[in-house]
């Protein structure tokens, strides 16, 4: 009796402790967490900390997943180890939120499980036992995450858009799913479309691949029905009961000028963006009922190399300008952009909000396999990205596809990923890799409201020069230190807030740590 006592008072104080994670290995140190119709692990948060407690999550190299502790404030330091200060009077931007994307092959892949296991998929990514995403991307028609190009408006010289329709596939895989995560999410489900390609009659090459761009100039025909086609987007999901936050412009404007360029894109530089912008799609979304108070409209959708001379040639037109909410960028070559780029083009242009919007592993041409069971310095990589992001200006992190086969599919031009989720329909199965729960470590613990607050380092970082490390705010009241170590050895350090007192802090190696406490 005593036990069952003490088991509700645990309760009480901590909340029920997550389920634990399902080990197979795959090699040494290569660990997944192995899902089925009988068994699928949880993440929960400790509730109710005591005011001089701390609660620490971690998910590290040698198997810990989002393993909670309790730690405790002291009044004095460790005079040995180096102090790094919250200072909360600092405040910067806030924080929307974190989510993946509804493409093709997830829908695909989610619909291969039995019932009862498509469930459990999706608790994982969005309930309160999973990962809490509060957005998603919907790419607007077909990409290379299809089985095969489309797209809405696939009748000659229809500029009217009178045979305008949504494709089977719109219906299959993505707004079933996306209505069952709206059902799940705590938090409203905030939604952004972006296209990959025009209609092949509206493009140079006639094709929805390869190198090529909108016919004629900015002012004609072809701009103002590209215009139209969003609406017509917009209104179509509308009438499913589906209603969008936001769009970009162009999923990767980039890829579209290159010759011979594998899957759907489109030429589109920032010159003729900006034109586009404010000769038609700014004007005809406001029109339509798509304003800037109703819809979020985000330009480049791109590497961030371009940064900041894309932002530079739209937003120092004003009439372009006026329709922008926000830049959204990706990670690709992310180890060569320094994500100091964020910052230098916020300091330019601070009134517009920056997103991370797409991201994933393997997709390098030297990446094998691409998908990699089990791989840990893939999520070391999510984890350094999303930190050093929301370090410079980001509100957000949004992962690519949310579910993938074995393969890294499917994929219409065999551009095989990875991802946080791994389906094997055969055995019915899917696998939580190392990057689920890297994730896990931001998305759990920064719901939307919170924002990024000061921390104050050492001018001689030292030891701490190998790690990242931020400090947020929460609607909760609630203050948070996310330390990533990609490093081999432990650090040791102090962290001091002046209402609360010292906290010693040891960051293990290839760990990613958040820690959480109440303010008052």
């Amino acid at each position: 009796m005593l036990l069952l006592q003490l088991f509700f008072l645990l309760v009480i104080l901590f909340g029920v402790e997550a389920s634990s994670c399902s080990i197979r290995k795959y090699g040494d140190k290569n660990i997944v967490c192995v899902c089925n119709e009988t068994y699928c692990d949880e993440l929960q948060r400790l509730l109710n900390i005591s005011r001089n407690q701390v609660a620490l999550y971690e998910t590290n190299e040698d198997g810990d997943r989002f393993k909670s502790s309790l730690l405790y404030f002291t009044p004095n330091s460790e005079t040995e180890t180096v102090n790094i200060t919250v200072d909360p009077s600092k405040q910067y931007q806030f924080i929307l939120g974190f989510g993946g994307a509804f493409t093709d092959a997830a829908g695909i892949n989610v619909k291969s499980l039995p019932d009862n296991l498509q469930e459990l998929l999706f608790n994982s990514y969005f309930s309160q036992s999973g990962l809490e995403y509060n957005m998603g991307r919907v790419p607007i028609a077909s990409c290379d995450f299809s089985t095969h190009p489309y797209s809405y408006a696939d009748v000659d010289n229809d500029f009217e858009l009178n045979h305008f329709e949504l494709a089977k596939e719109d219906f299959l895989y993505k707004i079933p799913l996306i209505k069952r995560a709206i059902s799940l999410s705590k938090d409203e489900l905030l939604l952004f479309g972006s296209p990959w390609s025009a209609p092949a009659w509206m493009k140079t090459n006639n094709a929805m691949n390869g190198k090529g761009a909108l016919k004629e100039d900015p002012e004609g025909k072809y701009y103002r029905t590209w215009a139209n086609y969003f609406v017509r987007f917009l209104q179509a999901y509308k009438e499913n009961n589906i209603t969008f936050w936001g769009l970009t412009t162009q999923n990767e404007p980039s890829d579209g000028c290159l010759e011979d360029f594998a899957f759907q894109s489109m030429c589109f530089p920032a010159e003729k963006q900006r034109d586009f912008l404010k000769n038609h799609l700014g004007p005809i979304l406001q029109k339509a009922g798509f304003g800037i108070d109703k819809l979020k409209l985000m330009i480049l959708d791109d590497v961030r190399v371009f940064l900041p001379n894309w932002v530079d040639v739209v937003l120092k037109d004003k009439s372009a300008a006026q329709y922008v909410a926000g830049v959204a960028y990706h990670w690709y070559t992310e180890s060569l952009m320094p994500h100091k780029l964020l910052d230098i083009t916020h300091q330019k242009y601070s009134n517009v909000f920056y997103l991370a919007t797409e991201a994933c592993t393997g997709s390098y041409f030297f990446e094998f396999p691409k998908v990699s069971l089990g791989n840990w310095q893939r999520a070391e990589r999510y984890a350094h990205d999303i930190l050093n992001g929301l370090n410079n200006w980001s509100i957000g992190w949004i992962d690519w596809n949310l579910a993938l086969d074995e393969q890294g599919g499917p994929n219409w031009v065999k551009n095989y990923v990875d991802a946080p989720i791994i389906i094997n329909s055969t055995s019915n199965e899917f696998y939580k890799q190392p990057m689920y729960y890297a994730l896990a470590q931001f998305s759990k613990c920064l719901p939307r409201g919170s924002y990024r607050i000061g921390l104050n380092l050492p001018s001689e970082r030292g030891a701490l020069k190998n790690l990242d490390i931020g400090a947020f705010q929460t609607p909760e009241d609630k203050r948070v230190l996310i330390v990533v170590n990609r490093g081999e050895v432990a650090v040791n350090f102090n962290m001091f807030d002046a209402s609360k007192g010292y906290l010693n802090v040891t960051a293990k190696p290839h760990s990613v740590q958040t820690y959480e406490y109440l303010i008052r």
